[in-house]
């Protein structure tokens, strides 16, 4: 069934202000969990936290029913944490590595998640290393083999990178990896609300994401789940009274679910707000939803090809999702002096993706950027320093997408 645009833009309050292309940052949040978050933050107010939180008890658990309800995993399976960094940090320094152990990583690895493998690996005096790749960065099944082998204990994946529209194969890799008996930690913060994501399907040991971005929920929320089958194995680096029972003086008990990931102390509102989010995006379809958003970045990176000055660095094969990645050259013949060259000369420069996100937002147009530090292993096999990085939801109208092309068009000389 068609999405109703009309009734998603009358509920989001921010897509009236600005033409917003920057769901894969922090998208525009409904008005159903901007009111459902006030509401609980008047009600502490009116009777103290303790007491709003048990009056919305049955809302809460609800809120981990509703993620599994998405991602068709047990509600018993799912921790809700205050970010997809906290929830993959739990995970990932819960999986045992020793001595002589390897952790392989993609080629698309964000900065975070290198930086704690490169951590553990100094710790426990294991060894980092990286998945072949394709030309496009994706990950290269077909030679997997030299690097997968028994000394790989965790294999950590990105489903879609910050940088591109980018989509892995994970199945195919994770089905790989437990063959030589790895865990497979798989950060979904891109992929989650954006593209379908079934861990069943998915066939990963662990799964985190956040709230912010397509799932359109509260900033300091994520989510994090575990197999069922793994959880027993892995105990938490840190545990407080509601992830374990203090059973004897000497003695404690972790809990015997997802809880065990959990901290006693919340934002209430915040995860009473994730909820509502995702709700929301059952409550319109899934997968009406994630396709109007592939429709959306389809048009626009076909639209975005055809401006002179203008190159897409999104893969040319294989699946793309809903992050568009582009660079911008100036004509300043076109466009007058800038970056201290004179229009007479007719040289090019290339526009830094920040300056670019600068100039749109003039425009009311609202895009993001991404840095070569943020993925530094990607970016620098690309000879990128950083990209532009356009990411539509399904709020997003013909206007906007109109205004988007018209002012990148402006930028590079050719309106």
């Amino acid at each position: 069934m068609p999405l109703d645009l009309r009734r998603i833009r009358a509920d989001t309050p921010g897509a009236a202000a600005t033409a917003f292309f920057d769901s894969a940052g922090s998208s525009l949040p409904p008005t159903p969990v901007l009111d459902t978050v006030i509401d609980h933050l008047r009600r502490e107010a009116e009777v103290g936290g303790y007491r709003a939180a048990a009056e919305r008890a049955g809302d809460l658990a609800a809120v981990k029913a509703a993620i599994g309800a998405l991602i068709g995993a047990p509600d018993e399976s799912i921790a809700l944490s205050d970010s997809a960094t906290r929830s993959w940090s739990d995970v990932f320094y819960a999986v045992p590595v020793r001595p002589g152990d390897r952790i392989a990583v993609t080629g698309v690895d964000y900065a975070t998640n290198a930086i704690a493998a490169l951590q553990r690996a100094r710790a426990a005096g294991a060894e980092v290393i990286a998945l072949p790749t394709d030309a496009d960065g994706r990950t290269d099944l077909e030679r997997l083999d030299e690097v997968l082998d028994e000394r790989v204990a965790l294999v950590s994946l990105v489903h879609v990178p910050t940088n591109s529209g980018l989509v892995e194969p994970v199945r195919a890799i994770a089905d790989r990896a437990h063959a030589v008996g790895a865990t497979v930690v798989l950060d979904a913060c891109q992929s989650v609300g954006q593209v379908r994501v079934d861990v069943a399907e998915l066939g990963v040991d662990a799964l985190s994401a956040t709230g912010r971005k397509w799932l359109r929920g509260p900033r300091g929320t994520g989510f994090l789940y575990v197999r069922p089958g793994l959880l027993e194995a892995l105990e938490p680096r840190s545990l407080d009274l509601h992830s374990a029972a203090w059973t004897a003086t000497d003695d404690y008990e972790i809990a015997g679910d997802a809880r065990r990931f959990e901290t006693w102390e919340a934002d209430v509102a915040a995860r009473l707000g994730l909820g509502t989010a995702v709700s929301y995006l059952l409550d319109l379809g899934p997968d009406d939803v994630f396709a109007e958003i592939a429709r959306r970045a389809a048009d626009i990176r076909t639209r975005l090809a055809k401006l002179p000055g203008v190159r897409v660095r999104d893969p040319k094969r294989g699946q793309v999702g809903g992050i568009v990645s582009f660079t911008v050259d100036e004509a300043s013949a076109a466009t007058g002096t800038a970056h201290g060259a004179s229009a007479a000369t007719g040289t090019t420069h290339n526009l830094a993706p920040a300056d670019v996100r600068t100039a749109l937002a003039a425009r009311g147009v609202t895009v993001g950027a991404s840095g070569r530090s943020s993925t530094l292993r990607d970016m620098s096999a690309r000879g990128l320093d950083a990209v532009v990085r356009v990411s539509a939801h399904c709020f997003v109208s013909d206007d906007d997408v109109d205004r988007l092309l018209d002012g990148v068009a402006r930028l590079g000389g050719q309106a």
